[in-house]
Protein backbone atom coordinates (compact mmCIF):
# COMPACT_ATOMS: atom_id res chain seq x y z
CA UNK A 1 0.00 0.00 0.00
CA UNK A 2 1.22 3.50 -1.07
CA UNK A 3 1.72 6.23 1.47
CA UNK A 4 2.61 9.79 1.89
CA UNK A 5 6.33 10.65 2.95
CA UNK A 6 7.12 14.20 4.02
CA UNK A 7 11.63 15.00 3.42
CA UNK A 8 12.71 18.53 3.95
CA UNK A 9 15.94 20.04 2.98
CA UNK A 10 15.50 23.50 2.75
CA UNK A 11 12.05 22.49 1.12
CA UNK A 12 9.40 20.21 2.15
CA UNK A 13 9.11 17.22 -0.45
CA UNK A 14 6.12 15.45 -0.54
CA UNK A 15 6.05 11.97 -1.74
CA UNK A 16 2.82 9.30 -3.11
CA UNK A 17 3.70 6.71 -5.46
CA UNK A 18 1.70 6.70 -8.57
CA UNK A 19 1.62 10.58 -8.59
CA UNK A 20 2.12 12.94 -11.30
CA UNK A 21 3.93 15.98 -10.00
CA UNK A 22 4.70 19.87 -11.07
CA UNK A 23 8.57 20.43 -10.62
CA UNK A 24 10.90 23.06 -11.46
CA UNK A 25 14.42 23.18 -10.89
CA UNK A 26 16.51 26.23 -11.59
CA UNK A 27 19.91 27.11 -13.29
CA UNK A 28 22.62 28.00 -10.81
CA UNK A 29 23.95 31.58 -11.57
CA UNK A 30 23.70 30.64 -15.69
CA UNK A 31 21.88 31.09 -18.69
CA UNK A 32 21.34 28.09 -21.45
CA UNK A 33 21.70 28.64 -24.85
CA UNK A 34 19.30 26.90 -27.65
CA UNK A 35 21.86 23.94 -28.09
CA UNK A 36 22.02 23.33 -23.94
CA UNK A 37 18.03 23.72 -24.03
CA UNK A 38 18.26 21.55 -26.58
CA UNK A 39 20.50 18.78 -24.45
CA UNK A 40 18.99 19.24 -21.68
CA UNK A 41 15.40 18.53 -23.39
CA UNK A 42 17.30 15.25 -25.19
CA UNK A 43 17.96 13.72 -21.92
CA UNK A 44 14.94 14.31 -20.02
CA UNK A 45 12.81 12.33 -23.23
CA UNK A 46 15.62 9.85 -23.17
CA UNK A 47 14.41 8.82 -19.66
CA UNK A 48 10.74 8.33 -20.40
CA UNK A 49 8.68 5.33 -20.61
CA UNK A 50 11.86 4.25 -18.77
CA UNK A 51 12.72 5.71 -15.19
CA UNK A 52 9.37 8.24 -15.49
CA UNK A 53 6.68 9.33 -17.77
CA UNK A 54 7.05 12.78 -18.74
CA UNK A 55 4.07 14.45 -19.85
CA UNK A 56 5.25 17.46 -20.70
CA UNK A 57 8.67 19.44 -20.04
CA UNK A 58 9.64 23.29 -20.86
CA UNK A 59 13.34 24.24 -20.99
CA UNK A 60 14.07 27.84 -20.22
CA UNK A 61 17.02 29.78 -20.74
CA UNK A 62 17.07 29.42 -16.65
CA UNK A 63 15.08 26.38 -15.50
CA UNK A 64 13.09 23.53 -15.64
CA UNK A 65 9.45 22.83 -15.67
CA UNK A 66 8.23 19.64 -15.53
CA UNK A 67 4.73 17.35 -15.29
CA UNK A 68 6.29 13.85 -14.74
CA UNK A 69 5.31 10.44 -12.63
CA UNK A 70 8.44 8.14 -11.90
CA UNK A 71 7.86 4.98 -12.99
CA UNK A 72 6.93 2.77 -9.67
CA UNK A 73 10.77 1.34 -8.94
CA UNK A 74 12.29 4.59 -9.14
CA UNK A 75 11.53 8.09 -6.10
CA UNK A 76 10.95 11.29 -7.83
CA UNK A 77 14.56 12.30 -6.11
CA UNK A 78 15.91 9.35 -7.90
CA UNK A 79 14.93 10.50 -10.91
CA UNK A 80 15.53 14.29 -10.42
CA UNK A 81 19.21 12.82 -9.09
CA UNK A 82 19.51 11.36 -12.63
CA UNK A 83 18.10 14.20 -15.03
CA UNK A 84 20.34 17.01 -13.18
CA UNK A 85 23.45 15.10 -13.06
CA UNK A 86 23.45 13.50 -16.59
CA UNK A 87 22.43 16.77 -18.23
CA UNK A 88 24.59 18.92 -16.13
CA UNK A 89 27.44 16.50 -17.18
CA UNK A 90 26.44 17.08 -20.84
CA UNK A 91 26.11 21.10 -20.38
CA UNK A 92 29.57 21.09 -18.83
CA UNK A 93 31.52 18.70 -21.41
CA UNK A 94 29.68 20.91 -24.01
CA UNK A 95 31.31 24.41 -22.73
CA UNK A 96 34.40 22.55 -21.58
CA UNK A 97 33.85 23.65 -17.87
CA UNK A 98 33.13 22.02 -14.38
CA UNK A 99 31.18 22.90 -11.61
CA UNK A 100 27.92 22.95 -10.45
CA UNK A 101 24.86 23.48 -13.43
CA UNK A 102 22.05 23.26 -11.30
CA UNK A 103 20.78 24.83 -7.33
CA UNK A 104 20.56 21.63 -5.23
CA UNK A 105 16.98 21.35 -4.75
CA UNK A 106 13.91 21.09 -6.74
CA UNK A 107 10.26 22.75 -5.85
CA UNK A 108 7.91 19.98 -6.53
CA UNK A 109 3.99 20.00 -6.19
CA UNK A 110 2.03 16.52 -6.27
CA UNK A 111 -0.12 17.53 -9.25
CA UNK A 112 -4.16 16.32 -7.37
CA UNK A 113 -6.78 16.77 -9.95
CA UNK A 114 -6.98 16.76 -13.81
CA UNK A 115 -7.73 20.77 -13.53
CA UNK A 116 -4.78 20.98 -11.68
CA UNK A 117 -2.85 18.94 -14.28
CA UNK A 118 -4.35 21.70 -17.18
CA UNK A 119 -3.39 24.67 -15.31
CA UNK A 120 0.28 23.67 -14.95
CA UNK A 121 0.13 22.62 -18.22
CA UNK A 122 -0.90 26.15 -19.76
CA UNK A 123 1.56 27.22 -17.22
CA UNK A 124 4.34 25.66 -18.74
CA UNK A 125 2.88 26.34 -22.58
CA UNK A 126 2.96 29.99 -21.77
CA UNK A 127 6.30 30.60 -19.99
CA UNK A 128 8.31 31.59 -22.93
CA UNK A 129 5.40 33.88 -23.88
CA UNK A 130 5.17 35.38 -20.75
CA UNK A 131 9.15 35.53 -20.81
CA UNK A 132 8.89 37.67 -23.81
CA UNK A 133 11.03 34.40 -25.86
CA UNK A 134 8.88 32.77 -27.93
CA UNK A 135 6.06 34.48 -29.97
CA UNK A 136 4.47 30.61 -30.78
CA UNK A 137 5.63 28.32 -27.60
CA UNK A 138 4.65 24.89 -29.65
CA UNK A 139 8.14 25.65 -31.81
CA UNK A 140 10.09 27.13 -28.89
CA UNK A 141 13.52 24.88 -28.41
CA UNK A 142 12.54 23.40 -24.91
CA UNK A 143 9.04 22.37 -25.48
CA UNK A 144 7.92 19.17 -25.54
CA UNK A 145 4.38 17.79 -24.81
CA UNK A 146 4.22 13.64 -24.92
CA UNK A 147 1.58 12.34 -27.62
CA UNK A 148 2.66 8.98 -26.20
CA UNK A 149 0.54 9.50 -23.21
CA UNK A 150 -1.11 12.56 -23.30
CA UNK A 151 -2.89 12.15 -26.50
Amino acid sequence: MSELKITRRHLPHWTFEGSIYFVTFRAKRTVFDEMERRMVLDHIKEGDGKFYDCYAAMVMPDHVHLLIQPKHAYTLSRVMSGIKGVSAHKINAHRNATGTVWQHESFDRIVRDAKEFDKKLHYMYNNPLKKGIADDPSRYVGWFYNERICG
